[in-house]
């Protein structure tokens, strides 16, 4: 074990070199989750020829000082790169490397560090870019089950505790309805100062603004049901370093530890082998240049480059019930529940498509254009889409929440984005589009009074009237049966 130091003490740090004489390249993760735990990773990139550094981030584990997610990365993690360059076993070449939060102590090195610090290749694996953007969706909606989760597992404190919040709802279901949602560090009975600010910070999208500048070889990993995979993308396209590659499959957070519906044998890729490939060529300048990658196909079993984007393809989707319903947030539709009541009043909006003619595979940007109108100063709309399959059972296929604020009853059209999708669906599947006011516990509750939803206190029902005519669904779907590519040789080309 090696200590780095910083101006606030040592940070904690192993050092994994490979068998015979160096100096070698060096890869450097950071992490605020334990170090240990990362030793496999590192053994791994060690028998790739690589110096491992694995190092805890200022007070976390082993290291000193005050753990402040977010807040010292680019100072930290430019210390020890350069410490790093001056070993006698580093021949001066240096990989970024990361998942989730480590992505984001990679990417601020990579796009915030002076020169002599900035690493020559980054790898970010489901990338957590900031604290606004973890918070938030892109339309300002927030987070709440995955941020509570995170900040009770590990926020302001040295270690973590990863079933604190799983504790905390098995003693208290209703843990997150207690308002307002300030309270909760209260309620999980530790002190939590961090958790308040969180929702303060608006800064969202500033890596990927820093991006086109960027100077190094990227290999952007994603799952198409991570929370983070907008961002995965969008970090992917606006990067300006000699090469960018992405590999986004059927996964959730976990990568391939976490598959997903429509996740097959084709999709269980030795990522960290991958990644130490791609790590050699970045290093070499053996990349071609431009953006280049992989799609998985869910469902099908098979890879796609990852500028595939099917053709304009826009189903007509039915009105079942709902076309006039109540948002209560005291009762709100709730984001781990696909059942759709058939009795009593509605609480959402419910459209289906006739079965699908055929086959479709379903490749691209997904949205919902509305025409609606809210009776409440502020209200969320939230558009869920499920595939119901032809033997009857239901998938998730995507989300997408907005926030509209204006007179209440005047009617106004606009536009829900569901993000991308990448999934075959089989002849006979039923789309079934869901258009409510909430989306909970993913999403914070949106109290309808105008008032701050982290910070309010009284909750009232919004009357919602939907237009059935201004309900357009679109999406895009290949023409024609696609042509697979092997995604290592996409990543590497």
């Amino acid at each position: 074990m090696r200590a780095t130091g910083t101006a606030v003490g040592p940070l904690a740090t192993d050092v994994v070199l490979p068998t015979g004489d160096g100096p070698f390249p060096a890869v450097l993760i950071r992490t605020p989750y334990d170090r240990t735990r990362h030793l496999p990773e590192a053994r791994g990139w060690a028998r790739h020829g690589f110096a491992a550094v694995v190092q805890d981030v200022r007070g976390r584990f082993g290291s000193a000082g005050e753990w402040q997610p977010y807040a010292h990365e680019r100072a930290d993690g430019t210390q020890t790169s350069r410490w790093i360059r001056r070993q006698p076993w580093s021949d001066g070449r240096l990989v970024a490397a990361g998942a989730s939060y480590a992505a984001h102590c990679a990417l601020v090195l990579a796009l915030e560090a002076p020169d002599d610090a900035r690493p020559d290749a980054v790898v970010a694996a489901v990338p957590a870019l900031g604290a606004a953007e973890t918070a938030r969706e892109t339309s300002g909606v927030e987070r709440l089950s995955a941020r509570a989760g995170w900040w009770a597992a590990h926020g302001d404190r040295k270690d973590s505790d990863e079933t604190a919040l799983e504790k905390a709802l098995a003693a208290d279901p209703g843990l997150l309805t207690h308002l307002p949602l300030t309270t909760l560090p209260e309620r999980l009975g530790r002190e939590l100062p961090s958790w308040a600010g969180l929702w303060r910070k608006r800064d969202r999208g500033r890596l990927v603004a820093l991006a086109p500048g960027a100077r190094t070889p990227l290999l952007a990993v994603g799952g198409l049901h991570d929370h983070f995979a907008a961002d995965t993308f969008a970090l992917w396209r606006a990067w300006g370093g000699p090469s960018a590659r992405l590999l986004t499959g059927p996964w959730g957070h976990g990568l391939t530890s976490q598959p997903c519906p429509g996740a097959g044998p084709a999709h269980r890729l030795n990522l960290g082998g991958l990644y130490a490939r791609w790590a050699r060529r970045a290093l070499a300048g053996e990349l071609a240049p431009g953006r280049h990658g992989a799609l998985a196909l869910g469902g099908g079993d098979l890879w796609l480059p990852a500028t595939t984007e099917g053709v304009p393809y826009a189903p007509e989707p039915i009105l079942l019930r709902g076309s006039v319903f109540t948002a209560d947030p005291r009762r709100p539709v709730r984001s781990d529940d696909l059942a759709v009541p058939g009795e009593g009043p509605p609480d959402r909006c419910v459209c289906v498509t006739p079965p699908l003619p055929r086959t479709l595979d379903v490749v691209g940007p997904a949205r919902v254009r509305l025409r609606a109108t809210a009776h409440t100063p502020s209200a969320d709309w939230a558009a869920r889409l499920v595939a119901v399959l032809p033997e009857g059972s239901a998938e998730r296929l995507a989300v997408g929440i907005v926030r509209r604020d204006g007179p209440p009853g005047r009617e106004s059209g606009f536009t829900i984005g569901l993000g991308r999708l990448a999934r075959r669906l089989p002849a006979g599947t039923r789309l079934r589009l869901e258009i409510a006011g909430h989306h909970f516990p993913a999403h914070a509750r949106n109290p309808h009074t105008g008032d701050d939803p982290v910070t309010a206190v009284r909750l009232t029902s919004s009357r919602r009237e939907i237009a059935p005519a201004g309900v357009t669904l679109a999406l895009h779907v290949l023409p024609s049966p696609p042509t697979p590519v092997d995604p290592a040789m996409e990543v590497l080309r």
